[in-house]
């Protein structure tokens, strides 16, 4: 079940749903917008390797823009900070910003139940599109669990991604034993 505009206000009354920034116009029927932070990054390698911790350029967005190109994967990152303890949140991209062509996730819609952080967005693009920050980027819809969860993200041991930060973070694949 998704939460309703209603559900998720109250599940954030009950701090079940945290959104730092949080703006009541962001909410829509079922799901919350969120928006682009002024921060950007590209990995400073044209090869990346799995196996290895990849570094990235961190890049800022100024108040005229900036231009994303066709085959280059930009990360991004959220200016909200959520939590969710209650339900499992996904992340998807906003209709205009599809038609604009561009994606923000090549493959992480889904959080886990207790992710507490910024989106880390993956963000790919058809064709050269002017990008500013704080607009509408995508948005959060909470499905509902069902049964008792016993490893919440916040304390999976080894979770990879559970630094707080306001900036974009590369892969730490390179942390998984493969």
């Amino acid at each position: 079940m998704i939460l309703t505009d209603t559900q998720i206000l109250k599940a954030i009354e009950k701090g079940d749903i945290v959104i730092t920034p949080f703006d009541r116009a962001g909410l829509g029927t079922n799901s919350y917008d969120v928006h682009l932070a002024p921060f950007l990054a590209v990995y400073k390698d044209d090869v990346l390797d799995a196996k290895l911790h990849n570094e990235i350029i961190h890049l800022e967005i100024g108040p005229e823009g900036y231009v994303i190109q066709p085959g280059e994967l930009y990360l991004g990152v959220t200016t909200e900070y959520t939590e969710t303890h209650c339900a499992v949140p996904f992340l998807e991209g906003k209709s205009s910003v599809g038609r604009l062509g561009i994606d923000i996730h090549a493959t992480a819609g889904k959080g886990d139940v207790g992710y507490c952080n910024t989106w880390t967005l993956e963000i790919s693009c058809v064709k050269p599109v002017r990008i500013y920050a704080g607009m509408p980027i995508g948005q959060l819809i909470y499905f509902l669990v069902e049964g008792d969860i016993e490893n919440t993200y916040n304390k999976k041991p080894g979770a990879k991604y559970n630094q707080r930060t306001d900036r974009p973070v590369e892969s730490m694949m390179w942390k998984n034993k493969f």
